[in-house]
């Protein structure tokens, strides 16, 4: 029964999500819990209940009880992941509001010199740069605001551009402040609160693909460079394209504190990676200190909080209703129950392989999923099979983010049609000239995971 009730709430969570019937929010709150509820009724959580309220006789009632104290162990489980992601997610966004990547823009475009290949380097580090933020949203926005003057200037391929931010993005969305890091630390119990070693793992990978993409860039380019030659700007013309969007985006430039906010940036990312400080502490003060310095006066740190929480909220409250999913899907028996169902019908060998299994399912499983579909829906049914066969929360964790090098091209994702619009590009041309190079980024992810040991092939 409890294995039936499994199958049928993760098969219905899914449908929920993919036919937007629900938003991911509401859909992992009820779901979890009314297929919870049912199985009260039928009495599978009396053992649970009787060790909760110390009775020998659990009514139903206390099995009906108990679904709130496993809603509870949840939210405990994820509130450290949850804080960490509200104020990471402030504290870039006021970096962004203070201009801190503004010069780094300018020096690109100033670097270029109408020369494609340059233009094209340029993009992917702009893009990697702005992507520390793991929006898409304001990544396509700053990048094409930068660099689409240019590219119609030159007579550039806009596809380039649209192949480049996206997948830039892809790879710096893998920060644990990012969507997939952070659903991944949130529905796994062991990485709550170690998203400074699950940081540490994805690292390699995350260097070796950026590398990688800009050799891209460089081949593309080289092709531009073919076909269009190499043109020459005025300063004026250079001016003209780094200028701010309006003048109330402007007001908020600290221009004088660039480097006061870059240091700050550096050194903050820096004990991150190195743990000094637990991620929670660095970005809480992070913020603060970035708010007070920049931003002195009360009502313009006010403003300031009101402008960047909408962001960081709706990705807060995803992380506790995670939890909550996560709670009722592991305490009440489910999650076991359909791991055991699903180790039942693989083969022992493939098994052994179990962490190559899941990077590959990953690929297809996020392209065709919504992160929350897959995330909270299918890992925590990979990570219990995994268990049986000796692999870590940690290593099948990262094994599902792998196949993230593909998630970006997915029509399921809302601001690629924005990224499709500015750029006017075809969908289907774009997403087979990106697929074309994701297979690359994959492939580091693949290679580099394995060669560090943090996802063994086999075991």
């Amino acid at each position: 029964m409890m294995t039936l009730l499994a199958w049928a709430m993760i098969a219905t969570f899914m449908a929920l999500i993919i036919t937007k019937k629900l938003s991911p929010f509401t859909a992992l709150i009820v779901v979890p819990f009314l297929f919870a509820l049912v199985g009260s009724f039928f009495g599978l959580y009396a053992e649970q209940a009787a060790k909760v309220y110390k009775i020998a006789d659990p009514t139903l009632w206390h099995q009906i009880r108990v679904l709130g104290e496993f809603t509870v162990e949840g939210v405990k489980k994820t509130s450290t992941t949850g804080i960490m992601l509200l104020f990471a997610i402030m504290y870039f966004s006021i970096m962004l509001n203070t201009g801190m990547f503004d010069p780094i823009t300018r020096r690109m475009i100033q670097f270029a010199k109408g020369d494609p290949k340059r233009i094209l380097i340029a993009t992917g580090i702009v893009a990697a740069a702005v992507s520390l933020n793991g929006d898409g949203t304001t990544t396509t926005l700053i990048v094409c605001t930068a660099f689409l003057p240019l590219y119609k200037k030159m007579n550039m391929k806009l596809m380039n551009l649209a192949v480049i931010t996206v997948l830039m993005n892809t790879i710096m969305n893998l920060l644990p402040w990012g969507g997939p890091t952070a659903r991944v630390i949130s529905v796994l119990p062991s990485l709550n609160g170690k998203d400074a070693e699950i940081l540490r793992a994805l690292a390699p990978g995350m260097v070796v693909a950026f590398l990688y993409m800009m050799g891209v860039c460089y081949v593309l380019g080289r092709r531009e460079s073919a076909r269009i030659g190499v043109r020459t700007f005025t300063q004026a013309e250079l001016n003209e394209l780094t200028a701010s969007a309006s003048p109330e985006e402007e007001a908020l430039k600290r221009p004088k504190l660039f480097w006061f906010n870059l240091i700050l940036t550096i050194a903050l990312v820096a004990m991150l990676m190195a743990g000094t400080f637990p991620s929670v502490f660095l970005f809480l003060a992070g913020t603060v200190v970035a708010l007070m310095v920049n931003y002195p006066k009360q009502k313009d740190q006010k403003a300031r909080i009101q402008d960047n929480a909408g962001d960081a909220l709706q990705v807060v409250i995803l992380v506790f209703a995670a939890g909550i999913f996560s709670g009722l899907f592991t305490s009440t028996g489910m999650s076991t129950a359909l791991a055991n169902s699903l180790v039942a019908i693989i083969p022992q060998s493939l098994g052994r392989a179990w962490g190559l299994v899941v990077a590959v399912l990953s690929a297809p499983g996020t392209f065709f999923l919504s992160n929350d579909a897959f995330y909270y829906g299918v890992l925590p049914v990979f990570a219990e099979t995994g268990k049986l066969y000796g692999f870590s929360e940690m290593s099948l964790g990262v094994a599902s983010l792998l196949g993230q090098a593909f998630h970006l091209l997915s029509p399921l994702v809302a601001f690629i049609y924005l990224l499709i619009n500015l750029t006017e590009v075809e969908m289907g041309a774009w997403q087979k000239e990106a697929g074309k190079w994701a297979i690359g980024i994959f492939i580091s992810f693949v290679g580099v995971a394995a060669i560090t040991g943090i996802v063994p092939l086999i075991i």
